[in-house]
């Protein structure tokens, strides 16, 4: 498993040591993993899957823990891929997929990146970590870092749903909830963090992003190797994206994809769209978005912090970012409940509230093979969703 060669910053270029405990770059970039991609090509073969693990783990060569004996692992990834028969003829497409993340241990997305990114923080000999969150992550660090051995501080939005705060409490994490939005968490965690804390943040540490990579890796193997047309993706800080975006490089360049890439298409919430504003104004890095408010709590990111990489990955796919309301994704939550049977997030349901208005404009042909993400459970919002069943 000895394939990760060191971490490069992504503003500079400057290049840094595989083993050690960084988060940015000293110019402030994000900094991401490389690989000896050469080493991979002659290690990885798609014939070998079929004896791997049905999680994440299954593409190890692209990964960076370089012991086996440090993964930390509850089954994450290889979640299920649906066709979505009767919305798709409804919307008049052939080819309509949802990939359903809320099969994930802790019900999100998120258990990607904090598994890898805990992994690695064991490898190298962390025993503290902390993050600020709007929920999700916050209880799939608590969960991973339980079962590593490690020690998690929270930092969530006072208002975050009280699901996601038991959690928290039950996996032993140290929970402090912040008046505010996920950006004051950040501040207050930054005034109260400790020298020991190794701060997980999104994009501001390597190894999360390695997690989210395989998504991409998942989307190429369920397809048989041939990427899908259009992707619509549910984007707060936008590390999906990212960590697809860096998967179909990888994955190219050791041979196991051809050029093709996917259309991506971030959806955001109308009362949160900080990369929708830029990627209109065809600006490389966004505003702070003012008063950010939507029932998707994910989305609710008023300044993500590796924008410009987001916003790059847009435009070199002649993707896109598009807003949607939140009447809109409630009225699709419900749609892909009664209709499909699968009980979205509403972060899951923006993606179906986004590509209805991508079919409207026409941007999308009924013959695309299309992939929606549903990036976690439902189940996880109750307090918010409740009295639309009342």
């Amino acid at each position: 498993m000895n394939f990760l060669e060191k971490l490069q910053c992504t503003v500079c270029q400057r290049e840094y040591p595989k083993n050690q405990a960084l988060n940015l770059c000293t110019c402030g970039g994000v900094l991401f993993a490389v690989y000896d991609l050469k080493k991979i090509a002659k290690s990885f073969q798609k014939k070998s899957l079929a004896q791997r693990p049905q999680n994440l783990w299954r593409y190890a060569e692209f990964l960076p823990v370089e012991d086996e004996g440090n993964i930390v692992s509850l089954g994450e990834g290889f979640t299920p891929v649906i066709k979505l028969e009767s919305l798709g003829e409804k919307l008049g497409l052939k080819n309509l997929f949802l990939k359903d993340e809320s099969f994930n241990p802790t019900g999100s997305f998120k258990a990607r990146g904090m598994s890898v990114a805990l992994s690695k923080a064991k490898e190298l000999k962390i025993q503290k970590i902390c993050l600020p969150s709007a929920g999700n992550a916050a209880s799939a660090a608590g969960c991973y870092a339980a079962k590593a051995g490690l020690r998690a501080y929270v930092f969530m939005p006072r208002d975050v749903d009280s699901t996601f705060v038991l959690e928290c409490r039950a996996f032993g994490a140290v929970v402090n909830l912040v008046d505010g939005l996920i950006s004051d968490a950040g501040r207050i965690m930054n005034q109260q963090k400790q020298p020991d804390w190794f701060d997980l943040s999104t994009t501001k540490e390597p190894y999360r992003v390695e997690g989210k990579k395989t998504l991409g890796l998942e989307l190429a193997e369920q397809f048989d190797w041939e990427l899908p047309d259009v992707v619509i993706f549910p984007t707060g800080g936008g590390v999906g994206i990212i960590g697809m975006w860096k998967a179909f490089d990888e994955m190219e360049k050791v041979g196991l994809i051809g050029e093709k890439r996917p259309r991506m298409m971030a959806v955001q919430a109308e009362g949160c769209a900080p990369l929708v504003k830029a990627f209109r104004e065809k600006k490389e890095r966004v505003e702070e978005w003012k008063n950010a408010a939507t029932i998707a709590s994910g989305l609710r990111v008023p300044k993500p912090f590796a924008d410009f990489i987001v916003l790059k990955a847009l435009r070199e796919s002649k993707g896109e970012a598009l807003a949607v309301g939140d009447r809109e994704i409630v009225s699709c939550l419900k749609e892909l409940a009664a209709t499909e049977g699968i009980f979205v997030c509403p972060e899951g349901a923006s993606s179906l509230a986004g590509l209805k208005k991508l079919v409207m404009e026409k941007k999308v042909d009924k013959g695309d093979k299309v992939v929606l993400f549903n990036t976690g459970s439902a189940l996880k919002h109750i307090e918010a969703l409740k009295k639309f069943y009342s």
